[in-house]
């Protein structure tokens, strides 16, 4: 699927932004310009299916949401940023974009949700329900975030959350939780940031298991 995109800028380091889930490419306008500012970047957002301008669709699947950003980035780009389920989506399309560096913020590679045993059956017997409850709580820490924004990038993320299909947040939690990323040298060099709640989407012993092959 051809994304919506949108290409901002004209300096000679082109960089290409992959969003999180339930946002879109207007999420990182404060830091678009920023970077603009300093005439040295060229910055193209991709709105991923089923967020933003870009199209809904009939599946949601993480190799799909990565064959869609291969589709719509240019190849060879200066670095490529992923956020969270981008970033899940940038590991898989990575080593066909071929960007010169890949930057991982919180990834979403391994979410701390049970998958197997009595508790994983439980858990996913009723997603709806079991991921509403984790949903809730960490939409209180959110919002606690967020009320330390300005007005602009508040109401830029409700129109995010707005355009977001939500029908499709269920399959990428499975999705991730029951696929997560190998540990494997990286295909181009990368780098990962991580945050104070990263723990929920990448573990501390993959954080090391990761950093040790590179």
């Amino acid at each position: 699927m051809q994304l919506n995109a949108e290409t901002i800028g004209s300096g000679e380091r082109h960089i290409g932004l992959v969003h999180g889930l339930g946002a879109d490419g207007t999420t990182w306008r404060p830091l678009i310009d920023r970077l603009v500012a300093t005439g040295r970047y060229t910055i193209t957002t991709i709105d991923l299916r089923g967020h933003g301008r870009s199209d809904r669709a009939g599946s949601y699947g993480l190799d799909e949401l990565a064959a869609d950003v291969v589709d719509t980035l240019p190849t060879d780009l200066h670095s490529v940023v992923g956020h969270s389920l981008g970033g899940a989506v940038l590991v898989r399309a990575v080593g066909r974009l071929r960007p010169r560096h890949a930057i991982y913020l919180d990834p979403g590679f391994q979410l701390s949700l049970p998958t197997s045993g009595v508790a994983g059956r439980l858990f996913w017997a009723v997603p709806a329900v079991t991921l509403g409850v984790v949903g809730a709580l960490q939409a209180r820490r959110s919002a606690r975030q967020a009320a330390a924004y300005d007005a602009r990038i508040r109401g830029e993320m409700a129109r995010s959350r707005e355009l977001f299909d939500s029908s499709m947040a269920i399959g990428v939690f499975r999705d991730v939780a029951f696929h997560p990323i190998r540990i494997a040298a990286p295909e181009v060099p990368s780098t990962i940031v991580l945050s104070d709640e990263s723990p929920a989407v990448l573990s501390d012993a993959m954080a090391a298991e990761l950093e040790a092959v590179g």
